[in-house]
């Protein structure tokens, strides 16, 4: 049985189709862009003094500035706009700040259907440090309930008082124990009320 094939182009003129594209594309690629030059600022250290490494990361961007057509600063002047502290973006006072996960037990939360004492509630938490003072703000049942605590920081032990947010007339006595950067120990009169990250 003989099977007739659909006519197809001579492989010829696929071919240099083919090799038309590519050599387009690879014009394209090589071609200058058409920007127009720009200043790019590239500070190699902290009011004028470099570190070891910024030599050679000075000449390879200087380099890539000739090449692609823009100029390079690669001086760390102190009287740059840039060297004075301009953001308002409070940086981290404390290791501890940030954010954590929270869990707590040795209570029902009666919004929680079923919930029991010894079910663990979990949640996310939020530390911020004040001084000798150390907030953590927890939710917990998907984000629908909030507490705080404020306590008072001596060293690692943290004693101070908890406070439902979504329920205020509900406060406990609270203490904890910062085990390390990531893991805080605590306890009110019912329970536990952890802190991890």
């Amino acid at each position: 049985m003989y099977v007739r094939k659909a006519a197809q182009p001579p492989i010829g003129r696929s071919a240099l189709r083919a090799l038309a594209l590519l050599i387009a594309l690879l014009t394209l690629g090589a071609a200058p862009a058409l920007a127009s030059p720009a200043k790019v600022l590239v500070f190699n250290g902290t009011a004028g003094t470099p570190n070891a490494a910024s030599a050679d990361v000075a000449s390879a961007v200087q380099a890539l500035g000739t090449a692609g057509q823009f100029t390079a600063d690669v001086s760390s002047n102190a009287a740059d706009i840039n060297a004075a502290a301009w953001t308002s973006i409070a940086a981290l006072s404390d290791p501890l700040e940030g954010i954590w996960a929270s869990r707590w037990n040795g209570g029902a939360d009666p919004t929680i259907a079923g919930d029991t004492p010894d079910r663990w509630k979990e949640g996310r938490a939020e530390v911020r440090v004040a001084g000798s003072r150390i907030y953590l703000r927890f939710d917990w049942d998907h984000g629908r309930r909030h507490g705080l605590i404020d306590a008072a920081r001596e060293g690692a032990r943290l004693v101070g008082k908890y406070i439902n947010l979504t329920t205020p007339a509900i406060t406990r006595p609270w203490i904890g124990l910062v085990v390390d950067g990531t893991r805080i120990d605590g306890c009110f009169p019912n329970g536990r009320l952890d802190f991890r990250r």
